[in-house]
């Protein structure tokens, strides 16, 4: 039997090519489908999924924010959320093709912030501030 030929690089793809390219069960894109509504595959008769570019993307996206970063299914539901408002800039993901290395990412010096974006720091420090605030005695 002849190898099957090569799709082409903006084909739609089924939820087998998916999985096999991404390495995610069947069953866990179709869960990813019920808990994010920026993931829609086209469907067609039998509900049969057919994935495009962006829908790929987005799943290796994802699947790199939850298994490789450590965020929670609502913590990257509430990042696409306030991405997608404008409200934060994209989070770049390790290995994603859209990510680019930061500059100078070779002679950078290894710091000791295990990867914090500032944003976070930011917030560590708003917080800490509210709660100096909080156990400050008061006299009334």
């Amino acid at each position: 039997m002849d190898a099957p030929t090569p799709k082409a690089s903006g084909a739609l793809k089924t939820i087998g090519e998916v999985s096999a390219e991404t390495g995610l069960p069947h069953h866990v894109l179709r869960y990813w489908e019920t808990r994010f509504p920026q993931l829609r595959p086209l469907t067609r008769a039998g509900n049969r999924r057919y994935y495009r570019t962006d829908d790929v993307l987005l799943v290796r996206r994802i699947d790199a924010l939850l298994n490789q970063q450590g965020y929670t299914i609502r913590g990257v539901q509430q990042l696409l959320v306030a991405e997608k408002k404008g409200g934060i800039k994209p989070v770049e993901v390790a290995g994603s093709p859209d990510a680019a290395p930061p500059p100078n990412a070779a002679a950078a010096a290894p710091s000791d912030d295990l990867g914090v974006p500032d944003a976070l720091r930011a917030i560590r420090a708003m917080l800490a501030d509210a709660l100096d605030e909080d156990s400050t005695p008061t006299t009334t």
